[in-house]
């Protein structure tokens, strides 16, 4: 665990605050096809990556503490968000490893406001995004070395445009993520080169990361420009193309 910061002078937002946050998000159609199981998961684990980028980036106060806080509630949850996140990680065995990556994503804006390079802005990503994509292939049992490389691919797409997406934001924020290194193209290169894990899954897992290949692709044409739907990017997706 990082060093212990002096108690926080804030605290961590609620439960009811962040699940809010869901309905405004760009969640594919397929999580709400998923079954109640899989997306009681899926959303625990929305709830933590959510808790964790609201303390990062909106909390006032000793963030760094925040985060300390959200660290050890890992191994002793007090927090509603931390409670549901801790059944999700009995039932399907969730290492914290993914979960401790995302929190350091967090901590490293306080102290990173911007990216030189597309190689940083990946090491970035390789906290901040893929540890997501790997879990939810672990809450569906479909887990493979392999697989959790073409996740990554995808997930660093998703966090590319959605960089592309929040400029001004984050420039609000004093953080420059992309640069004249990291545009569509580099993030529509990595969404098609982790579109093979689509044709390695099956069932509701299929559903869910064609759901958000297609999500990837459809914001993407919007951002280059182009007239897309959700809908054929979805069903293209599930055909493997």
């Amino acid at each position: 665990m990082s060093t212990t910061h002096a108690l926080p002078d804030a605290t961590l937002p609620t439960r009811d605050a962040v699940m809010a946050q869901a309905r405004h998000e760009n969640f594919p159609v397929a999580l709400w096809l998923l079954g109640p199981r899989v997306r009681r998961h899926l959303l625990a684990i929305y709830g933590f990556a959510r808790l964790v980028d609201d303390v990062g980036d909106e909390v006032a106060g000793d963030r760094l503490a925040l985060l300390d806080q959200i660290e050890h509630e890992l191994e002793h949850p007090r927090h509603e968000v931390m409670c549901a996140l801790a059944d999700t990680i009995r039932e399907c065995r969730l290492a914290r490893e993914p979960f401790l990556r995302l929190i350091e994503a967090n901590r490293r804006d306080q102290l990173v406001s911007q990216y030189a390079s597309l190689e940083e802005l990946l090491d970035y990503c390789r906290l901040s995004a893929a540890p997501v994509g790997e879990l939810v292939l672990h809450v569906f049992g479909a887990a493979t070395p392999e697989r959790i490389v073409l996740s990554d691919r995808i997930c660093n797409a998703l966090q590319i445009v959605e960089h592309l997406q929040d400029v001004e934001e984050d420039r609000a924020r004093g953080r420059v993520y992309v640069g004249s290194f990291a545009g569509p193209a580099q993030a529509r290169s990595l969404l098609e080169q982790g579109a093979p894990l689509v044709a390695q899954l099956r069932g509701r897992a299929r559903l869910a990361v064609a759901g958000f290949l297609a999500g990837g692709r459809v914001a993407l044409d919007h951002l280059e420009g182009r007239r897309s739907s959700f809908a054929p990017a979805y069903v293209r997706a599930l055909a493997g193309r």
